[in-house]
């Protein structure tokens, strides 16, 4: 079964004015990884689409929401990045199966008519995680190992952000239309992600926080950098980040997170980059 949710995104001066449950209902998607289903929601900010797939008790073909797209199938005019975090499985991609195990990556190309995910193991189903942006042209559907991906470690125990960003479909690697995507992973005793804060005019994000066990969370901050608001952020929850936000957090204990990003730039150190005493 495949759902597909709408959201639409606010101004700076309007988040200052919401309530809890109003900032999550518009940037928290809480609905992934659901067993035998594909939850996905459509976002305003790029017209990004960020959703799962777990097949559990049988293969799930990805499906174009029609009355939200508009489109024969789901690729028509799309381009998309898949992680599985799960165990192992395959996706086929008009015919051709690719094995995902822990951590792979699959880019799917545009014009791409069929899309199947599958586990090896009922008992370990794979966890596919994917985002999706509009597309204008075609390049090839690519299959990106962890170790493949492009691997730089930044920060330090000291500071408490002793981490691993693997980059997986980035203009150095894997090429895109629109999309940049990767896995961050934080050493033990390390819980800080993106300090100091950023910004991106040129370009959304999403964050999709996991390898947290049910007693830990991320405090996830949002907002302008002069009137921040924060969310606390569950395992395998995702977050959408507008370009006027900055995107932070840290965590009761360290924690994974894949970003996604799409818009007009794909050179990822393109940021308008802020100093700590600038946070309120």
């Amino acid at each position: 079964m495949v759902t597909m949710e709408v959201r639409f995104s606010t101004d700076p001066n309007s988040l200052r004015h919401m309530s809890t449950e109003e900032v999550r209902k518009l940037f928290v998607i809480d609905t992934l990884f659901a067993p035998d289903t594909i939850p996905m929601v459509y976002s305003d900010i790029d017209r990004s689409i960020t959703g799962s797939a777990v097949p559990v008790k049988s293969s799930l073909q990805l499906q174009s929401s029609k009355k939200e797209m508009a489109a024969e199938y789901f690729t028509e005019r799309r381009e998309i990045g898949v992680i599985n975090i799960g165990g192992k499985g395959t996706i086929t991609v008009d015919g051709t199966s690719y094995s995902m195990a822990h951590k792979d990556g699959l880019y799917i190309s545009r014009g791409s008519r069929e899309i199947i995910f599958a586990s090896a193991s009922k008992e370990q189903p794979a966890k596919f995680y994917f985002v999706s942006y509009p597309a204008h042209r075609e390049y090839p559907t690519t299959h990106v190992t962890i170790e493949q991906a492009e691997h730089e470690h930044l920060g330090s125990l000291a500071t408490a952000n002793d981490r691993v960003i693997n980059r997986y479909f980035h203009v150095r690697g894997v090429k895109s239309c629109q999309l940049v995507m990767g896995l961050t992973e934080l050493a033990e005793g390390s819980v800080w992600n993106t300090m100091p804060p950023h910004t991106h005019q040129r370009r959304s994000e999403v964050y999709m926080y996991f390898n947290l066990d049910p007693d830990s969370l991320v405090v996830h901050l949002m907002g302008k950098p002069s009137e921040t608001k924060h969310i606390i952020m569950r395992n395998e929850q995702a977050v959408l980040s507008p370009i006027w936000s900055i995107h932070a957090g840290a965590g009761t204990k360290n924690y994974s997170f894949i970003w996604a990003m799409g818009g007009e730039n794909q050179v990822f150190e393109d940021m308008d980059g802020f100093s700590m005493k600038e946070l309120l």
